[in-house]
């Protein structure tokens, strides 16, 4: 085995870590790396490998994350990302994850990596649940029945076993790989050998020929682009249904012989899961349980954001005198106070908020039950011609658009990813939740959770509906259904929780300290400056010149005020500087406290009389369906590789939000007065 080595001299190797999507395998990769990547019981959450860094006596390892596929047959982008991976000449060695828990499922995979001729280590995860379920694995016989391939058990929840697998991995790569243990019948063992020959002669250097033979057999597509060698006369016909049997009759071998008391099981899982999976009572049940997370990110987050408002108003206040106090130049001042401070400090407020959101859905996530979700809207997918598959980056887009669309890649055809990108950003990213929670506060306050939660309902249907009419204009296209396993309920994790809420906070913050610092910024100048130079009043700003522009345009959706089209023009740049924009708008240091609520309601009635809830709930609405961030955009154009599709899709959203805007307002100013 060739070693790579470091410019100390040190000793490097590089391992791809492979398994089944819910393996564990991107908890195994934290815990050896100390990187902290996204944990979820869903498949699509990896969507590119990521790497990461690891030390092991006198050898310094490279471990590559790559996303989780059943198999090595390429159809997603995913599955090609990991099988472009696992043939890479650069890769040592491979640690295949796999889920001891659900032993027979995951072999199917170990197979077809043994047959690539790397060395393979196998890592039993989830052996607590093994242990708690009272079954046993011969930890003797199953390693002779791979090729006497290390079997290393491990807990990458608990962190067990990992010194223990890194041991097994560097030396696994000294030693090389033991010769392949399955045989398929003898005329496929035949044409294996005989293809085998033809790719030694035609490519001297070639790796892998055993599983580049077998899968010509299989009449892979893109193993065939990548050999146009005449095999016509040796693969007569597709012998795929034949080696999959083979193998699949070898695994049951392998069962057999190394596990027992296969068939104990959680029994509470059946049980919990004929209600929350259920074809009736599965939908209302989620959305009673999203329910919950609103009122709890409502209650207890407003009841702890009174320790940052309070903080904020000393901040600003001693800013302001500080700055007066050393004879600050006036405009200077604003800029700080006015523009930055309450730009900035204003969205800071809403953090206890965004942690419980947070905090819900990784507990949602870690327990299980987010694949159940998944699992019972497959069918609602189906019936407006979306792939099954596509409402994971939807629930993905809970926390962020971005990595939402990212996730598209699960999605088997180009047609089916860029109608999932159509209708992901409908869903309430947590940039547009300080947004539901100002103006809820401000104009719902009996009911501020409901309205807020109700804008994470709309998004949905609207999504919904627009992905039905997509599909009815196209005549109903046929698509591909949803392959999840429901993994067992758990108790979440606390390591895993902490990680992802913090990476969520972190971001939130990195956000407050860059885009909306800047977004600030730009907004305090464009309402102090106009053509004649720095202004006292707003209106005669250049910010109040663009807004009028665009008031005849929001007027029937009763958005008809400069300061709202400058809010939702600002908003494009991040949604949470919609609500910054309206502290800098109406001079509020904190535009979340009660008293800075009260002066923004106070001059929005000042300047239009007439805005009332109905206006609030249609700004709210607008919101959750114009344009996303400009870093969604973004991710749209590379993801799509089309600046028309992009462009189309802007312009369909912000129509679509226009109209729904209108037509609730005009339908409901029928009902209120």
């Amino acid at each position: 085995m060739t070693h790579h080595t470091n410019d100390n001299g040190k000793k490097h190797i590089n391992i791809a870590c492979i398994g089944n999507p819910n393996c564990g395998k991107t908890t195994l990769f934290n815990a050896l790396t100390g990187s902290r990547l996204k944990v979820a019981n869903w498949p699509g959450v990896t969507v590119e490998r990521v790497e990461g860094e690891t030390s092991y006596e006198d050898t310094q390892i490279t471990i590559i994350d790559t996303p989780g596929i059943y198999s090595l047959t390429c159809y997603t982008i995913e599955e090609k990302v990991t099988r472009k991976c696992a043939m890479d000449d650069e890769i040592d060695a491979i640690i295949n994850v796999v889920d001891a828990s659900s032993l027979e499922r995951n072999l199917y995979l170990t197979l077809q990596l043994l047959e690539l001729g790397k060395p393979i280590v196998l890592a039993l995860n989830m052996m607590d649940v093994v242990k708690e379920r009272g079954m046993e694995i011969d930890m003797h016989r199953l390693p002779e029945m791979l090729g006497n391939i290390p079997v290393v058990p491990v807990s990458a929840a608990k962190r067990t076993g990992l010194d223990i697998l890194l041991h097994a991995v560097i030396h696994h790569c000294e030693e090389g790989m033991e010769d392949y243990i399955l045989d398929y019948p003898e005329e496929i063992e035949e044409k294996i050998r005989t293809l085998e020959g033809m790719m030694q002669t035609s490519y001297p250097d070639h790796s892998s020929a055993r599983w580049h033979a077998i899968k010509l057999l299989e009449d892979d597509e893109e193993v065939k682009k990548e050999h146009p060698m005449s095999v016509v006369h040796i693969a007569d016909r597709n012998y795929e249904k034949e080696i999959i049997q083979s193998k699949y009759a070898y695994i049951e071998k392998i069962m057999k012989e190394t596990l027992f008391h296969k068939n104990k099981k959680a029994a509470s899982t059946d049980k919990i899961d004929r209600l929350l999976t259920h074809p009736v009572w599965g939908i209302p049940m989620f959305l009673l349980i999203m329910c919950l997370v609103f009122f709890l990110t409502f209650t207890v987050g407003d009841a702890l954001k009174g320790v940052f408002e309070a903080g904020l108003d000393i901040f600003s206040g001693t800013a302001a005198a500080a700055l007066e106090g050393i004879g600050v130049m006036g405009w200077l001042k604003s800029l700080i106070v006015d523009g930055i401070i309450a730009g900035v400090g204003g969205i800071l407020t809403f953090i206890p908020n965004i942690f419980i959101l947070f905090l819900a859905l990784a507990v949602l996530e870690d327990s299980g039950y987010m694949a159940r979700v998944a699992y019972v809207m497959d069918s609602v997918m189906g019936k407006v011609g979306l792939s099954g598959k596509a409402f994971l980056p939807m629930i993905l887009g809970f926390g962020c658009t971005v990595p939402a669309i990212m996730a598209t890649r699960a999605l088997e055809t180009e047609h089916d990813r860029r109608k999932t990108m159509l209708v992901t950003p409908f869903m309430s990213c947590s940039a547009r939740l300080p947004v539901y929670v100002l103006f809820s506060d401000m104009f719902f306050p009996d009911c501020a959770a409901l309205a807020a939660f109700s804008m994470y309902v709309v998004g949905m249907i609207i999504a919904i509906l627009a992905a039905l009419v997509i599909n009815r204009l196209e005549k109903g296209k046929i698509n591909d259904s949803l392959l999840i396993e429901l993994p067992e309920y758990k108790r979440p994790n606390a390591r895993t929780i902490r990680i992802y809420v913090w990476n969520k906070l972190k971001d939130y913050l990195t956000k407050a300290g860059t885009t909306i610092f800047i977004a600030s910024i730009v907004i305090w100048f464009v309402l102090n400056f106009g053509f004649g130079g720095m202004v006292e009043d707003p209106a005669e700003s250049f910010g109040a010149g663009l807004g009028r522009l665009l008031v005849p345009v929001l007027a029937p959706a009763g958005l008809g005020m400069w300061q709202i089209a400058v809010a939702l023009l600002s908003g494009i740049s991040a949604k949470e500087v919609v609500v910054s924009s309206f502290a800098v708008l109406f001079g509020v240091a904190n535009a979340n406290s009660d008293a800075g609520m009260a002066a923004i309601v106070e001059n929005i009635h000042r300047l239009n009389p007439g805005f009332g809830p109905l206006n609030a709930y249609c700004l709210m609405l607008f919101c959750l369906l114009y344009v996303p961030c400009v870093a969604t955009v973004a991710t749209i154009r590379k993801e799509s590789g089309s600046w028309k599709f992009t462009a189309k899709m802007m312009a369909f959203q912000i129509v679509l939000a226009w109209a729904v805007s209108t037509l609730v307002f005009q339908v409901g100013s029928l009902f209120v007065g």
